[in-house]
């Protein structure tokens, strides 16, 4: 194996529709579709590091319960029978979640998080745990407890994270939905790195528990190797929870078929070219405008725009994670935190020197921020930026060689901002590099319009390949 090899099949198109029409006339069944996941997963994993753990035993059981059930005529849900991966750090019921680190427990849990148990519900078959880096607080995917986790079309890249085994395994064919969590871009980030289609949803939209570390910038969601796959998901693992007490009382949008034909026609879109930190790779500044210039085709009028509060944003999204970071490691104790990851420890020092007046500060701040972003995606239809502003980098470093940054979030600029907000925000493949890197656009709604984002992602994603080659 070279460095440079892909491990990325052809693409087959959405998955989901297709399989349950197959599953429904019984030209194809989920044993048969599940056995074929699961090879896969541990075909790719010994170079590709993506998987923590593979339930064979499991997955093949719930998928010949599904199998039952959709020869009987009753499937579930349109998810039913579906292969689907799990994050290493949510909740499920008899596997063991280590959340990327050695200091956590091996003991199986008890129950499911509430998503995971949704997606249970509805048939969902879950084949296997992927990885995260510890605790989830990086945007890159590696750990002393699993290794690095490495990009699909170049393992000599990274996968991007914290979701990075969640978007190889996509991207490789290793099950066709995929369960990430995002916290400053950990969803989209390695969406954009491994080329496939990711939504961080509307904050509320999937039910959480227990509570993360890093408090109300943290959302779920799905991922996909194409957009179309991503709404099925969404609605299964959607709803409330009792158990989230963050989620609220409020009512958000349905989630209802958009039409995607007419998505993007005579709706005004916002340019976000410039993030509040980093600079933006020549290459994704290219794929961009090649991207606004499908966006056009489609009807949509485009006007550029700056980011609200775009000189104090990196402060605000600190204070709030590097909090986060200084709460989660609290649950550590004291005798192990030489196992945890030095850049985290580091982090976590700086959240526990801030004041409780920085903190609270900084959250009255985001208040600020949150509803300037409200009033902003009031006047337009969408937001648009790249998914990422630079290109997938070495594996095992947290920020680009060279570029002389500090930590992982001053390259994430085009995400972030987003958690902070609460927006959704989908990820869809653009144009590839020339040197055949994926590229990706990044597409924002308003709070709530979690379905018309992802109609919008369609709609992109049909005008063109989008796929590194």
């Amino acid at each position: 194996m070279t460095s440079t090899q892909s491990f990325v099949p052809p693409d087959e198109g959405p998955q989901v529709a297709a399989l349950g029409r197959a599953f429904a006339t019984g030209e194809r069944s989920p044993v048969e579709v599940t056995r074929a996941a699961l090879d896969r997963a541990e075909a790719i994993d010994p170079a590709l590091d993506a998987f923590v753990s593979i339930d064979r035993d499991g997955a093949l059981a719930a998928a010949a319960a599904s199998e039952a059930r959709w020869r009987a005529g009753r499937p579930l849900s349109p998810i039913d029978g579906i292969p689907t991966t799990l994050k290493d750090i949510v909740w499920v019921k008899g596997w063991s979640v280590r959340y990327g680190s050695r200091t956590t427990s091996a003991t199986p849990y008890g129950e499911d998080a509430p998503a995971v148990a949704r997606m249970r519900a509805a048939g969902a078959v879950f084949i296997g745990l992927t990885t995260s880096p510890e605790f989830g607080w990086k945007a890159v995917t590696d750990s002393r407890a699993h290794g690095i986790t490495r990009n699909p079309w170049n393992p000599a890249l990274t996968s991007g994270g914290s979701s990075g085994g969640a978007a190889v395994a996509a991207a490789t064919g290793a099950g066709v939905l995929h369960l990430g969590t995002d916290g400053g871009g950990s969803i989209r980030v390695p969406a954009a790195f491994c080329g496939i289609a990711g939504l961080k949803s509307t904050f509320g939209r999937v039910p959480a528990y227990p509570a993360s570390s890093f408090g109300t910038v943290a959302h779920l969601g799905p991922m996909a190797r194409h957009a179309a796959d991503l709404a099925p998901m969404l609605r299964a693992m959607s709803g409330r929870d009792l158990a989230d007490w963050s989620q609220g009382v409020g009512a958000l949008d349905g989630l209802d078929d958009v039409a995607t034909e007419t998505i993007f026609s005579g709706a005004r879109v916002g340019v976000w070219a410039t993030p509040p930190c980093g600079t933006v790779d020549p290459e994704v500044a290219i794929a961009f405008q090649a991207a606004l210039a499908r966006l056009e085709a489609l009807g949509a009028i485009l006007e550029p725009i700056e980011l609200p509060m775009a000189d104090r944003i990196v402060d605000i999204f600190e204070k709030h994670w590097f909090a986060g970071a200084a709460n989660r490691l609290t649950q550590v104790p004291e005798a192990l935190r030489g196992e945890i990851d030095p850049g985290l420890l580091e982090v976590a020092a700086a959240g526990a020197a801030m004041s409780a007046v920085d903190l609270v500060s900084a959250q009255v701040a985001r208040a600020g921020f949150g509803a300037d972003m409200d009033r902003l995606l009031d006047r337009y239809d969408f937001v648009v930026s790249p998914g990422a502003a630079v290109l997938p980098f070495g594996a095992g470093l947290e920020v680009p060689e060279g570029s002389g940054l500090a930590r992982w979030h001053l390259w994430a600029g085009f995400s972030f901002p987003i958690n902070l907000g609460q927006q959704p925000a989908a990820v869809v493949p653009s144009d590839p590099t020339a040197a055949g890197l994926p590229t990706s656009l990044q597409i924002i709604g308003a709070r709530g319009a979690d379905a018309r984002v992802l109609a919008a992602a369609c709609a992109f994603e049909a005008t063109g390949k989008g796929r590194a080659r």
